[in-house]
């Protein structure tokens, strides 16, 4: 009898106390990272980089990715081709402890799709792309 009620006590006390443990060890797996996604509107390739416009609300605001986030030795940006699909553009911006990390940028595979758009060749925008150190969104 004495076995019986100790392996009772004993079960109980891993059902009930195995959850506050686990919660325990969560907190050290907790990630430093967290990220803000937008779809996007339009992707505009330019010579420095990539002008991306994107919804905020009822408007529309843009971002200037340059070129050099894209390089491997950067390594503050990535694109991202999208499967053939009904998956739709999106730009995910990522953030460790606050500050600025990564990007991603995910796009669909033909240059045709109708978020890839064209700068002319007579705009310049390079003022655009100098000094961009840090990426935030606006919503």
């Amino acid at each position: 009898m004495k076995k019986l009620i100790v392996a009772a006590v004993f079960a109980a006390f891993l059902v009930i106390g195995s959850p506050i443990f686990a919660q325990d060890s969560q907190k050290d797996k907790d990630s430093e990272y967290y990220y803000k996604n937008v779809s996007l509107e339009k992707i505009y390739p330019y010579r420095n980089g990539y002008v991306v416009q994107y919804r905020r609300g009822i408007s529309m605001d843009k971002v200037y990715l340059p070129m050099s986030w894209f390089s491997s030795s950067a390594g503050k940006g990535e694109i991202v081709t999208l499967p053939q699909g009904k998956a739709w553009p999106s730009l995910s911006v990522y953030y460790k402890n606050g500050e600025f990390s990564h990007v991603r940028l995910y796009v669909h595979h033909l240059p045709s799709h109708q978020t890839w758009g064209v700068i002319p060749q007579n705009v310049n925008l390079d003022s655009s792309f100098e000094n961009i150190e840090d990426l935030r969104l606006k919503f």
